[in-house]
C-alpha cells in the first residue's frame, strides 16, 4: 500500500488589507443611519409627560403609545427595505435622509407659541 495525500496543500489566506476611505466613509453613514434610529424610538420616552399632560392620559394608556409606535415604526423599517430591494439601496437611503433631515429642520423651526 502507497501512501498518497488525501488534499492538496492549503493555499494560505489573503493577508487582511487596510479599509479604504471611501470604505470607511460609508461605514460612517451607515452606522449614523442606524443611530438615528435608535435615537428615534428613545425620543419617544422624552415625549411621555408632554404626551401625559396635553392628552389627559393616565400611565397605564401611555404604554399602548409605546407599543403602538415601536411596531409601526419596525413596520417601515421593513416597508423601507424592500423599497430599497425594488428602486435600490442608495436612492432610498438619500430619500429617507432627505426626508429626515426635512422634518427635522421644520421640527427645529417649531417654536410652541401656540401653546
Amino acid at each position: 500500500m502507497s501512501a498518497t495525500p488525501l488534499d492538496p496543500p492549503a493555499t494560505p489566506p489573503d493577508p487582511p488589507t487596510r479599509m479604504t476611505a471611501r470604505a470607511a466613509a460609508l461605514l460612517f453613514v451607515l452606522c449614523g443611519s442606524i443611530f438615528l434610529g435608535g435615537v428615534d424610538v428613545s425620543v419617544l420616552g422624552v415625549a411621555l409627560p408632554a404626551i401625559k399632560a396635553e392628552l389627559g392620559m393616565s400611565a397605564t394608556d401611555l404604554q399602548w403609545v409605546v407599543s403602538a409606535y415601536v411596531p409601526t415604526y419596525g413596520g417601515f423599517m421593513l416597508l423601507g427595505g424592500r423599497a430599497a430591494d425594488l428602486l435600490g439601496r442608495r436612492r432610498v437611503s438619500v430619500f429617507r435622509l432627505a426626508v429626515f433631515v426635512l422634518f427635522s429642520g421644520l421640527g427645529g423651526l417649531d417654536t410652541g407659541a401656540g401653546r
